[in-house]
């Protein structure tokens, strides 16, 4: 009698995309500490001494992470705002909808979730963070908000007051929806920033 197949088979590798999501997996259900590379080599289905091939420690894994998962985002911003400085205001709607739309997705919040939790313990990691997406994606919304104000379609204003009143809400937001539990406005990103908008460039004021 011949033996039938197996139903299923460790493969031999795995490209590094698919060890990533497996960090991810590992990462969110154990946390980044008691995470261990030969279980991460095991979800992704490849020996533990396979995973080094691709990534040197869980430190490197979360770097690639932070350029697989994130870093997108920023560039997206970036690009957003070079094309964009002809109608500032608009630009910034199109840019913090495409960022509510990618902070809906909770494996895109999850990478800097993970930086939030081990950044005392890990200067290197936020350092990381900070430079790669941080400042990427803050440096374009302020050269939105200075093409605004050289149009004079926005007032002078301190640029990263600006910065922190369209962001720091989103940040929220995305807390709220997958740490805290919360009913997500993400669910209508246009709608949630035409709110935030609003509020960013008319207030609170009754208008006559």
């Amino acid at each position: 009698m011949v033996p039938s197949s197996p139903r299923w088979r460790r493969r031999a590798e795995a490209r590094p995309e698919e060890i990533l999501d497996a960090a991810l997996a590992e990462f969110t259900a154990r946390g980044f500490d008691a995470a261990r590379m030969e279980d991460i080599a095991k979800r992704a289905g490849i020996s533990k001494a396979a995973i080094y091939l691709y990534f040197t420690s869980k430190l490197a894994l979360l770097e690639a992470l932070i350029e697989a998962k994130v870093s997108p985002l920023a560039r997206q911003a970036k690009t957003l705002a070079e094309a964009g400085k002809a109608d500032p205001m608009m630009a910034l709607r199109v840019l913090a909808t495409a960022a509510a739309h990618r902070l809906a997705d909770p494996a895109v919040f999850a990478v800097p979730r993970l930086v939030i939790g081990i950044s005392g313990r890990f200067p290197e990691i936020a350092e990381y963070y900070r430079t790669h997406v941080v400042e990427t994606a803050r440096s374009a919304i302020e050269s939105l908000v200075e093409a605004g104000m050289a149009k004079g379609v926005f007032r002078r204003i301190d640029k990263d007051a600006v910065v922190r009143a369209l962001v720091g809400p989103l940040l929220f937001e995305a807390l709220w929806t997958h740490v805290l539990r919360g009913e997500s406005a993400l669910t209508q990103p246009e709608n949630l920033i035409q709110n935030q908008i609003d509020l960013l460039t008319h207030g609170l004021e009754p208008r006559s």
